[in-house]
């Protein structure tokens, strides 16, 4: 039988903690010390990633992981067209790390109405548009479909586009398009979108059919504006941009979106660092507490301490008693955690009882990400961590003298 084991599990035994207030109150603190820190790092960490996911995943679904245009110094809005009957665009499928490839075109123009006039962004895609990707974002109505003779009338506007200029789902707007000499077309609006990105898309980008900015710009069928790149994986992106750099022809520019919306992806990242140094400082107190609290046991069994000394234990067996009970107070603290997290992030997953303001955060609620390998490295880390810091108050044991600890009171 393992001595040190079995004397811990009397001592901690419930029984045993209620013939003490003293000892009882600091148990108990120390198990939600442990639970609330725990709890909060989980909560913090589901968060965080909730927050990275969801930004992430609203650009990917708008621009995709990569794009290809023509090189150019010129920094105006439309592209140099490029072809699409190439080796890439025909064969992507090649690259093991690539998921989708589609095409895309831009052009600047005006939508008016009898109250208004806005400027807008009509992207152009094809039938190859990945419509799953983009669904998150509908909001109202439906995408647009396709016409095999001609190019299609129908457009999907940003919510925000449609509050300012008091459209609705099926109502036909005047857009002019610019070009010597202008165009003006008549679209009927399809659907809504949404993806509170409003610098980036909603307060500028509507979707439409590439072929009407090929007629637009007299373009042949074989050419876009340039192609976006879907991956398996984001972070392969630094990869495949290597690979399209070698194997593309250098009038073609292979950019990440991580790039072109760097100011997002920092701050995504300064958001992390900062959640970091919280998570820190929460982990040092709870190292903090269970030092005072094995300090605190160690004082209160003075006199246990030294009759067990007087009876001939080491001193490493003592102090394995308190590892043991300190081990248990924190398995303790770690079951009551993970259930207070659990729980809390289930309910605003579910229920999303905690609001965002859309114009600040990009969402319109607190995001829960279930990220079960950060969350078993958070219990693993917090229970070697605190049970490594145990070690510290028990050399304390080492000084302390049988007869003086007997008389000890």
């Amino acid at each position: 039988m393992n001595l040190s084991y079995f004397i811990s599990k009397r001592i901690s035994s419930t029984e045993n903690i209620q013939k003490g207030a003293f000892s009882s109150i600091i148990h108990r603190i120390a198990v939600i010390s442990i639970a609330l820190g725990l709890a909060v790092m989980i909560i913090s960490f589901s968060i965080l990633f909730g927050f990275q996911e969801t930004v992430k995943d609203k650009l990917y679904s708008f621009s995709a992981h990569l794009q290809v245009t023509k090189f150019t110094l010129n920094h105006s809005l439309e592209e140099i067209p490029v072809s699409i009957t190439n080796d890439f665009y025909q064969n992507y499928s090649d690259y093991e790390l690539i998921d989708h490839v589609q095409q895309f075109a831009l052009k600047a123009g005006l939508i008016r109405t009898d109250d208004e006039i806005l400027g807008v962004v009509f992207k152009g895609v094809g039938k190859d548009f990945d419509y799953s990707r983009f669904e998150q974002n509908m909001v109202e109505g439906e995408f647009i479909q396709f016409d095999s003779s001609s190019y299609s009338k129908e457009v999907v506007l940003s919510k925000n586009i449609a509050n300012k200029l008091n459209i609705e789902v099926n109502d036909d707007i005047t857009v002019h398009f610019f070009q010597n000499p202008p165009r003006v077309r008549k679209l009927t609006v399809k659907g809504i979108y949404e993806t509170n990105l409003s610098e980036y898309f909603d307060d500028k980008v509507i979707l439409g059919d590439i072929d009407l900015i090929r007629r637009l710009n007299n373009w042949p069928d074989s050419l876009a504006g340039g192609y976006e790149v879907y991956l398996k994986n984001a972070e392969d992106a630094k990869i495949v941009e290597q690979q399209l750099d070698n194997d593309l022809p250098l009038d073609l520019f292979v950019e990440k979106i991580s790039d072109k919306f760097i100011q997002i992806f920092e701050w995504l990242d300064l958001i992390r660092r900062q959640v970091n140094i919280f998570l820190g400082l929460i982990l040092f107190v709870v190292c903090f507490n269970m030092i005072s609290v094995i300090l605190i046991l160690i004082m209160e069994r003075t006199q246990m301490i030294g009759m067990l000394k007087a009876l001939g234990a080491e001193n490493g067996l003592i102090r394995k008693i308190f590892n043991y009970t300190g081990m248990r107070i924190v398995a303790k603290g770690l079951f009551l955690g993970n259930s207070i997290a659990f729980g809390l992030c289930a309910l605003q997953y579910y229920f999303k009882l905690i609001p965002l303001t859309p114009k600040d955060y990009y969402m319109s609620y607190v995001p829960i990400s279930w990220n079960w390998d950060i969350i078993l490295v958070l219990n693993v880390f917090t229970f070697l961590v605190v049970s490594f810091i145990l070690a510290v108050p028990t050399i304390f044991i080492t000084r302390i003298q049988p007869i003086k600890a007997i008389r000890f009171d």
